[in-house]
């Protein structure tokens, strides 16, 4: 009750509001209303009755050995295929749930010794109607018409490969690792793979040699977990073979069906090396001396799979010029901001290495990895700017070893504008318990190599466990040692409950860090701390005509010092709605508590000085559906700031002229008034993506930030001129915005080329 009484009237009043709102919703999506509402948009016969998707058993297939000869052309008209099982019945998990698709899928799968073939004929009552926005590789899914597939080669209902199609012929593939929690996008397959456009249907087929999977060999008979998919974006239609909730996608592997009848299989011996040449000129700060710089160079990076189940990676003299650069940002708060990994050989297998505020699909959960991992490899390779630093070279091992999930990294780092060489060394090691939970630790060494011993470790230990059907609890303790921090509180540790079903949403932590506790390969956003937090939503089904669902949800959050001396707080009452088109609203209202110990410099000549601050804020925003040519988005913040007033605003315009070149133009102010200055931080940006065929793109990227009046360009060209194998013209610069100099500049080519053994 004394918590409710912090609450202004202003929060109790919206709060009374949206409960009413949700109970009227509740009450409208009945089981009876809802299959109503389903019938009624659904061309099936009103007999039908949707099938239940939580308690549906698993559908199951046989798969058939072929020695016939397959041409991947697109076009599965072999008399193999009319051999092979169809697969089909898919069922909707949105917009109707339960329902069956209302366009008809027939996938089909073939193996021989050295490949497994899969089709797709994708069926479609109005060929006019596809949606292919893009050729990129890695396209986005969400924003086109798709056929997918997800690959459980162990059967063991948590990893996966994954292949995604649209009918353009753009390919995303990639691994999802622990039921869907993580994923490693970058990961490329060897594949054949062909699309074609007929009178009635697009259809998929390709061929993936068994040396690009893992799996375990065996002469009798295996079952492999499998999993197709079916986007018509049109309609805002995903369907499924194995049927799933609205909230799950494609790689909920636990959700999966099976296909049986896998005999005789051979991995090969899964080795390949990628070398690469580079020939670049550069300036100023991309260089070690700070002054120009141009030169040839080269480096490799190896693959080897050791067993069925484990892989090594080593990479010598590794470069990351094709990188894409940051995204600009304004940071107006008192904590280091967070920018995402984007270098392709730490994202591999990414998610085998993480650790911290995990967060679970489709849940709000009040703390991110943006908050605390224990384990950030942008520490690896680059300064605080985020300007490189040479990587002499390192290695990785990942897979399973018995019983066990391992991921083993070492990473060495030359001398450059006065930082040491230092060696990073990682080892994770998970264990399943029960269905789909599981235990670990972690060990993180950061040590330089200069001969002075200095160095900064970490360890973990970490269970993430699903009970109940639908309760998850994530939990870990960490400690950090350095030798040039002081011992003390230096521990950090979090307990989560989530409960998550068809309705509900809620969620809660407790977390404590240490003052003392610095990860020196990590991210911290803010230590000596302890934070707890709270959130209960739901998610109905109401019929109110073009929308889809429903999230009204309550949040409060306080943060005090190991004392319990209050620091932060604050409560949130807020509003989702998404629409049947593929389009969302959402609304917030934030009441604010922070108390400064110190001044706070947000800007020269703008200081917010020690005290207490109760102030609010009022957000919404829209997004529009992106499966159209036109989409974008609009928020706007407004309300208090400490002791001032802030008012942000955000746009974006996207515009895809077609399947070949997009424009992406982005905005975004912030307004800041306080007692005794005020000022705006900007940030403006516009992207455009020429994607000429499915191996050959050229992005170009400009960004303008008034916080540190820099105009930052980015143009890069990207031509597959073999599989996995590439090559990059990349130009970046960055010039001060006032003056017209340029602060650094890159000019880089870079070519790789994949040999497999």
């Amino acid at each position: 009750m004394r918590l409710f009484g912090l609450v202004p009237s202003s929060i109790r009043l919206a709060a009374f509001a949206l409960a009413a709102l949700a109970y009227a919703a509740l009450a409208y999506a009945s089981p009876a209303h809802a299959q109503n509402r389903a019938e009624a948009k659904d061309p099936h016969p009103a007999a039908v009755t949707p099938v239940d998707v939580e308690t549906a058993p698993r559908p199951e297939a046989r798969v058939t050995r072929t020695h016939a000869h397959i041409e991947i052309d697109g076009i599965p008209d072999e008399a193999a295929w009319r051999d092979a099982e169809p697969i089909s019945g898919f069922i909707q998990s949105m917009p109707s749930t339960g329902m069956p698709a209302t366009e008809r899928t027939v996938a089909r799968v073939l193996y021989d010794a050295e490949r497994l073939y899969i089709s797709a004929v994708c069926y479609d009552s109005d060929m006019d109607g596809l949606i292919v926005p893009s050729l990129e590789q890695d396209f986005e899914t969400h924003d086109s018409d798709m056929f997918g597939v997800t690959i459980d080669t162990y059967l063991d209902r948590r990893n996966a490969f994954m292949f995604l199609f649209n009918p353009g012929g753009a390919i995303k593939d990639g691994q999802i690792f622990d039921n869907s929690r993580n994923y490693n996008l970058p990961w490329e397959g060897v594949m054949d793979w062909e699309v074609a456009i007929l009178d009635s249907a697009w259809t998929v087929e390709m061929a993936i040699p068994f040396t690009t999977l893992r799996f375990a060999e065996s002469e009798g008979e295996q079952s492999w977990g499998f999993q197709f998919s079916r986007r018509i974006r049109r309609k805002n239609e995903d369907a499924y073979w194995a049927p799933i909730a609205r909230r799950e996608l494609i790689h909920k592997m636990a959700r999966a069906g099976t296909l049986h009848g896998f005999r005789g299989l051979r991995a090969g011996r899964n080795i390949s090396i990628k070398p690469y040449f580079t020939a670049s000129s550069a300036s100023e700060s991309l260089t070690g001396s700070g002054a120009g710089d141009s030169g040839f160079d080269g480096g490799f990076d190896i693959k080897w799979g050791v067993t069925p189940r484990l892989t090594a990676d080593a990479t010598f003299r590794t470069d990351f010029s094709q990188v894409e650069v940051d995204q600009e940002r304004v940071n107006l708060t008192r904590f280091s901001l967070f920018f995402p990994e984007k270098r392709d050989f730490f994202l591999e297998n990414a998610g085998t290495f993480t650790f911290g505020d995990v967060t679970e699909r489709n849940v709000r959960m009040g703390s991110s990895l943006s908050d605390f991992t224990l384990f950030h490899s942008r520490r690896i390779g680059l300064d605080e700017r985020g300007l490189p630093i040479a990587i002499l070279g390192g290695g990785r091992l990942t897979g399973q070893a018995g019983a066990w999930n391992v991921g083993l990294l070492e990473m060495q780092t030359r001398s450059e504008r006065g930082f040491p060489a230092e060696n990073f060394a990682v080892a994770r090691v998970r264990r399943g318990v029960m269905d789909n939970s599981d235990v670990g630790a972690i060990l993180v060494n950061r040590q330089a190599t200069d001969g002075t011993g200095t160095h900064n470790r970490s360890l973990g230990v970490d269970a993430n466990l699903h009970l109940l059907g639908h309760l998850i609890v994530n939990s870990y303790l960490a400690g950090t040692e350095s030798s040039e921090a002081a011992t003390g509180d230096d521990w950090a540790g979090r307990v989560s409950l989530v409960w998550r079903d068809a309705l509900w949403d809620i969620s809660s932590f407790l977390k404590q860090v240490g003052a003392d506790f610095d990860p020196g390969v990590g991210f911290v956003q803010r230590p000596g701390v302890r934070e707890t937090y709270a959130t209960v939503g739901a998610h109905p089904v109401p019929g109110i005509p073009k929308v889809q669902e429903i999230n009204p949800y309550g949040e409060i959050s306080n943060v005090t010092d190991p004392d319990g001396s209050l620091l932060t707080r604050s409560g949130t009452l807020g509003l989702g709605v998404d629409f049947l088109d593929g389009g969302s609203f959402s609304a917030s209202y934030t009441d604010r508590f922070e108390r400064l110990d110190r001044d706070f410099q947000v800007r020269a000549g703008a200081v917010v000085p020690i005290g207490d601050y109760d102030f609010s804020e009022t957000h919404v925003s829209y997004q529009s559906s992106a499966g159209r040519p036109f989409s974008g988005r609009v928020s706007l913040t407004s309300g208090g700031y400490f002791n001032g007033e802030r008012t942000s605003w955000g746009l974006r315009a996207l515009w895809r002229m077609n399947q070949h070149l997009a424009l992406d133009l982005f905005a975004d102010r912030n307004e800041i008034t306080l007692p005794d200055a005020g000022f705006t931080a900007d940030v403006y940006g516009g992207r455009m993506n020429w994607a000429l065929s499915t191996r050959l793109f050229t992005t170009a990227f400009v960004q303008y930030n008034s916080a540190t009046e820099e105009i930052c360009s980015n143009i890069r060209f990207n031509y597959i001129h073999a599989p996995l194998s590439d090559l990059f013209l990349v130009y970046t610069e960055r010039r001060d915005a006032g003056t017209g100099d340029v602060i650094d500049r890159l000019l880089s080519l870079k070519v790789t080329k994949l040999v497999g053994f």
